[in-house]
């Protein structure tokens, strides 16, 4: 028998978002749907513990959630006390409303797109877009979003509250924008994208180094805004670089769950599937030309994929890919992979130097992966000592128990 907590947690992982925005769509509010959904994620532990999952886990809870969405308008109106208001939007929320026999139903509405963009209103900071579509969308925790964010868990917590408010006050319509002001908004809902599939490709907490589940979801929306707007090349792009990056997943840690760094990985594990779409992909939006961040980003990696071993990878071209994409996008995170670069081709001195103004700049004092990155160039070096500490920095910074370990035995190896 299928345990009834394990198929829970499946469900919430991999239908959070497709039922989230249904219920939004339905009430026209953020915290009303939330509620609806946690009460039918509770209804569900008693229900399915006591008879077994349903045939179709995802739809049972979609109808649960509305009906308890429906109850909680009614409340709400009668305690108002406007019994013509009530009937109304009773009538009107049932008329949204499709509600299907428990466990035949096969589909429902799925409104992830319209989600999207409506987090990404152009009323919203770019901070507050891309946060509440990871919440809402995604389902990541306030804590998961404040480390992809390198914010106080407070702050990304407040931001969450007020972008749902503008959102209610504002009267921001639940809809795809219209084809053109659509390449305007496309920036924030690209950036939402690869924000989601980062936090799955490298988890920052939790006993596993990938969430699958969030990979494949931030995979399936690029193919949603590629077939949406076609003609935007940064569409493909995205949906490349994930793909190339996704490609690696099965290579980047053993049978034990031990990390896997990019030069040791058994590239037979690399899904040829999906390096054969992403370099396809890549290859169309160059051939637009017009050239954006994913696109550069893109371009690394097919040299990845493209590499027969770690040794044929052509670290110069990289390095000069990273140059181009600095000008564009003058991030610290860009700025500490052309380091790493450099230290491939050029040698690890050039590559410590250029880390170590990065730390001296200050932005990515809290971000493990400059002090992994500079321990293991000071490693390389024979710098155990300052490699140590600067691995023992890191391993302060980080919540994933593989990258803990990847680092403890980086520590450990230098000890013997």
């Amino acid at each position: 028998m299928v345990d009834s907590s394990q198929m829970l947690e499946k469900v919430f992982r991999e239908e959070y978002g497709r039922i989230i925005s249904t219920l939004i769509r339905l009430s026209g509010s953020f915290d009303l749907a939330e509620e609806s959904l946690q009460e039918a994620f509770a209804a569900a532990v008693v229900n399915w513990e006591q008879n077994g999952p349903p045939k179709n886990p995802g739809a049972w809870l979609t109808t649960v959630a509305q009906r308890k969405l429906l109850d909680a308008r009614r409340r709400e109106k009668t305690k108002t006390d406007k019994q013509p208001e009530l009937e109304y939007e009773t009538e009107r929320l049932q008329a949204n409303t499709e509600f299907e026999p428990l466990d035949e139903a096969t589909e429902y509405p799925d409104d992830r797109l319209r989600l999207i963009f409506t987090c990404c209103h152009p009323s919203l900071s770019q901070e507050a877009r891309v946060a509440l579509t990871l919440r809402t969308l995604g389902g990541l925790t306030t804590t998961e979003i404040a480390r992809a964010f390198l914010l106080p868990e407070p702050t990304l917590a407040q931001r969450l509250v007020r972008a749902k408010n503008k959102i209610k006050v504002a009267g921001i319509p639940y809809q795809v924008p219209p084809l053109e002001v659509l390449p305007q908004r496309l920036a924030s809902v690209q950036a939402v994208i690869y924000l989601i599939f980062n936090e799955g490709y490298s988890s920052t907490s939790g006993e596993n180094l990938v969430r699958t589940d969030l990979c494949n979801e931030a995979i399936r929306l690029a193919r949603l805004l590629v077939q949406l707007s076609p003609h935007e090349p940064e569409n493909p792009g995205l949906l490349a670089l994930m793909l190339l990056q996704d490609s690696r997943r099965a290579a980047r840690s053993n049978s034990e769950g031990d990390l896997i760094t990019l030069e040791e990985q058994d590239r037979s594990l690399w899904d040829q599937t999906e390096i054969s779409e992403g370099l396809e992909l890549i290859e169309r939006a160059l051939r637009q030309g017009r050239v954006g961040n994913y696109q550069l980003q893109a371009s690394i990696a097919a040299l990845h994929a493209e590499a027969m071993s770690a040794g044929e990878t052509d670290w110069p071209q990289i390095a000069a890919i990273y140059r181009v994409l600095s000008r564009m996008n003058s991030s610290p995170i860009v700025a500490l992979n052309h380091a790493a670069a450099v230290s491939m081709s050029e040698g690890p001195e050039k590559g410590l130097d250029l880390i170590e103004a990065i730390e001296n700049a200050g932005k990515l004092d809290n971000y493990y992966l400059l002090h992994a990155s500079r321990g293991d160039l000071l490693r390389r070096l024979k710098r155990f000592d300052e490699a140590r500490n600067a691995y023992s920095r890191a391993l302060e910074l980080t919540n994933n128990q593989v990258e803990k370990n990847y680092i403890r035995r980086r520590l450990d190896e230098m000890l013997t």
